[in-house]
């Protein structure tokens, strides 16, 4: 029986690039851990961002008051129309894309947001689409006014 010796710290036959492979998966794990909290950070303010548009819109969408019926008879009514309109117009001045939605007085709102991945897109995730909806009623204000 031989035995290989190890001489002035080298290490014996066949042990040579382990430590390197090693630290070449642990790099590649780190960064895709980052990624994730990166890009799961990311991903999470776009989900509260389209929350806080599509809560906006609807509010904007449920001033769509039906003005002909308030002044008759001093009910809210919505105008389906005007609702939308509303509702639309405020996702273009934030630039946001959604889609609004008018049943009796409840106006729903449902905005999409696609966000890009910073570090996971080098794993093949480019991009996440995130969905939220809110709906709203037109309602009298403090003093019984509406608006």
């Amino acid at each position: 029986m031989t035995r290989r010796r190890r001489r002035h710290g080298r290490a014996a036959a066949g042990d040579g690039g382990q430590i390197t492979a090693f630290v070449v998966v642990m790099a590649v794990a780190l960064i895709l851990l980052a990624g994730l909290v990166l890009d799961g950070g990311l991903t999470l303010a776009a989900r509260e961002r389209a929350i806080g548009l599509a809560q906006e819109a609807a509010r904007a969408g449920a001033q769509g008051i039906n003005l002909a019926v308030y002044r008759q008879s001093g009910n809210l009514v919505l105008s389906a129309s005007l609702a939308v309109a509303d509702a639309q117009r405020y996702l273009a001045s934030t630039g946001s894309q959604g889609t609004v939605q008018v049943t009796g007085n409840l106006v729903t709102v449902t905005v999409t947001i696609t966000q890009r991945m910073q570090i996971l897109d080098a794993a093949g995730l480019s991009a996440v689409t995130v969905h939220a909806s809110a709906s709203a009623t037109p309602d009298r204000g403090i003093l019984g006014e509406i608006g």
